[in-house]
């Protein structure tokens, strides 16, 4: 294979893809696999049972498939999976799963990884996010679709991140965020909807609309969250445009961790 360095160490054990291009220095372990036209930078460790998709772009000094930092980890056999046209900037750690969870740390597809991102044991990633750089997530933590962190955001584990929602520099999330919420703060607290980034992406103002109301429910009208989800569910009739956006917030509202709760 012409695009390993004649540096790299590569386990014989190792499924990489005839394209795959590996820079100086790099160790990757028995049990990795990594699709085509993916790229890794020098001075790398992709160890453990790591599977990489196609087309992503791995810059150096980056740490993909070490065991968890979970104490409770006791060596069982936990995977780490990437997806497909994945951006991962310098000095980013992602982590395997562990039996608590479903053994699997997962990243999505089209993500925009930062540099010094971390993922810990177990995080779900969707698609299409962006990590600032210094982006850290602490275990079982679940990130929506579009999502954007802003840089230096600390995620406390278990913690639910909804789809399009967006943190603010500096952010200490200990709550969840609903989709589409713009979040900032030392703990975050609430501060709009993140309705440019939805207009960016070509929502209609119909759903834009649908959003606002939604805002309006869970943070202006002094509703309990169960009563704001109802509201919110009444939506999709008078607005069917957005029935998937609205669909997604109940789901997410019913969902909520009453040790939790959402960021207010």
């Amino acid at each position: 294979m012409t695009g390993i360095h004649s540096t790299a160490l590569v386990d014989p054990a190792a499924e990489l893809d005839s394209s795959v291009s590996v820079g100086p220095y790099t160790v990757i372990g028995p049990h990795v696999r990594i699709g085509a036209g993916t790229s890794v930078g020098a001075h790398c460790v992709i160890e453990g049972r790591t599977t990489i998709g196609q087309g992503n772009r791995i810059f150096h000094f980056v740490s993909l498939g070490a065991v968890s930092q979970d104490k409770k980890y006791a060596g069982e056999p936990c995977e780490l999976v990437i997806g497909d046209r994945n951006t991962i900037r310098e000095f980013s750690t992602y982590h395997i799963g562990t039996a608590q969870d479903a053994g699997v740390t997962r990243l999505g597809n089209d993500n925009w990884m930062m540099a010094y991102t971390h993922l810990a044991h177990d995080c779900q990633v969707g698609n299409n996010t962006t990590f600032a750089n210094n982006a850290q997530i602490a275990g079982h933590v679940h990130v929506g679709d579009f999502a954007i962190m802003g840089a230096y955001t600390n995620v406390h584990q278990f913690v639910r991140i909804g789809a399009h929602a967006m943190t603010g520099m500096g952010t200490t999330l200990l709550a969840e965020v609903p989709p589409f919420a713009m979040v900032s703060g030392n703990p975050a607290a609430a501060r709009s909807m993140n309705y440019e980034g939805l207009r960016r992406r070509g929502f209609s103002a119909e759903r834009i609309a649908a959003v606002k109301a939604m805002h309006k429910a869970i943070y202006r009208d002094d509703l309990t969250l169960e009563q704001a989800r109802e509201r919110i569910a009444g939506l999709a009739e008078k607005t069917p445009e957005a029935a998937p956006d609205v669909a997604m917030m109940v789901s997410f509202l019913a969902a909520v961790s009453p040790q939790r709760g959402i960021v207010r």
